[in-house]
């Protein structure tokens, strides 16, 4: 295996396992899929080093690191970066620019007898060459997008299409102002990455059409890049109509059955009561945009259906309240975004027609 390796593409595409090497917090602010953390130095080393060189220059802030990580500290992150090479032969190491970091770990590493090669120009070159190659992307494939009110079952049709890019899945978020899940949202950094990865995958197998959902500029508290919003927004769009009675129950299934099935299995304390706060802070989200008088309304239909099912009526008693926000919230709001773009609608129909529709149009 050579030294250095620097052929970013085949890296994404085969998913390649990667160690990296920087402080905890430097890998929480965004790192790659695949990649796991094992520093060379924690947060705390990391900052000593970072004064002393500031204070005395590169050499003595050298040598207070090998001080810091010296002996059982270095045997054990050695032995760690070692494990995983045993488990992943394939896998590659980077520090944040390529630099002494990595350097000094492969060095070590081969010390022990376990060879691994390092990213050139480290976590700064394979992120730049994710935002080029996103930035560059869109002028090698052409977008549906596929709309519909709230509920319609957009998502689940587009999990369907292999060349459909889950920017809900990638963002965990359900889309809308009551999409949080009880997991957070990654980082920017992480979302942007993510999406990098997907689009060079689908492009790689021959995809000339993608199909995206109708998300806007945002999905939750991320934001597309911008070259990518802007090809979306000229992009045809295909929209989904499904029934209201339908509307509601795949709503009622998303943020109520699998919402709630998800804060069980998290193991927080009364979850239920931990749910239904939740829902209680999503509707207070929109309090302006509802108005005084249906954000009164829709509330106390939460607190009755809750008292309701406390007294044994069933779940679905939800449903009455995830009716009412569809027709005076969510309804209300599609119809007037989707006027403004309905010059760029090319098909409409229920979801046997729209799936055979996107079949004929997404073939490569």
């Amino acid at each position: 295996m050579a030294e250095l390796f620097d052929d970013f593409a085949s890296l994404v595409l085969r998913r390649r396992p990667l160690i990296d090497l920087r402080a905890p917090v430097e890998f929480a602010r965004g790192a790659f899929p695949g990649a796991v953390n094992l520093p060379l130095m924690n947060d705390e080393e990391r900052r000593l080093v970072g004064i002393r060189y500031k204070e005395r220059g590169n050499e003595e802030a050298l040598k207070l690191g090998h001080e810091l990580v010296s002996g059982a500290v270095k045997e054990a992150r050695v032995a760690a970066w070692c494990r995983f090479v045993e488990r992943n032969p394939d896998a590659l190491l980077y520090c944040f620019r390529g630099g002494q970091r990595s350097q000094i770990a492969q060095r070590w590493m081969a010390e022990a007898g376990c060879k691994i090669a390092r990213l050139k120009g480290g976590y700064k070159a394979l992120r730049r060459f994710l935002i080029d190659w996103t930035a560059a992307s869109v002028e090698r494939f052409l977008p549906l997008v596929l709309g519909g009110r709230t509920g319609s079952g957009k998502t689940a049709l587009l999990k369907t299409f292999p060349n459909g890019v889950d920017l809900e899945g990638l963002a965990n978020h359900r889309g809308s102002s009551f999409g949080r899940k009880i997991t957070p949202q990654p980082t920017q950094i992480d979302f942007e990455n993510g999406l990098a990865y997907d689009l060079i995958g689908k492009l790689h197998h021959g995809f000339y059409r993608l199909l995206f959902e109708d998300e806007g500029r945002n999905v939750g508290r991320l934001y597309l890049p911008e070259p990518l919003v802007r090809h979306l927004d000229t992009a045809p769009l295909v929209i989904l109509e499904t029934p209201m009675r339908e509307r509601v129950r795949i709503t009622f299934e998303e943020y109520v059955v699998r919402a709630r099935r998800e804060y069980a299995a998290s193991g927080v304390n009364d979850w239920r009561r931990a749910w239904r706060e939740d829902i209680v802070k999503a509707i207070d989200r929109i309090r302006r945009r509802l108005g005084s008088e249906r954000h009164g309304i829709v509330s106390k239909m939460v607190a009755d259906a809750c008292e309701a099912e406390r007294k044994g009526a069933p779940v679905e008693v939800h449903e009455t309240w995830v009716a009412y926000l569809l027709k005076e919230y969510y309804d209300p709001m599609y119809d007037y975004q989707i006027a403004k773009r309905s010059h760029r609608i090319v098909f409409r129909g229920d979801a046997e027609a729209v799936r055979a529709y996107l079949q004929e149009s997404l073939k490569v």
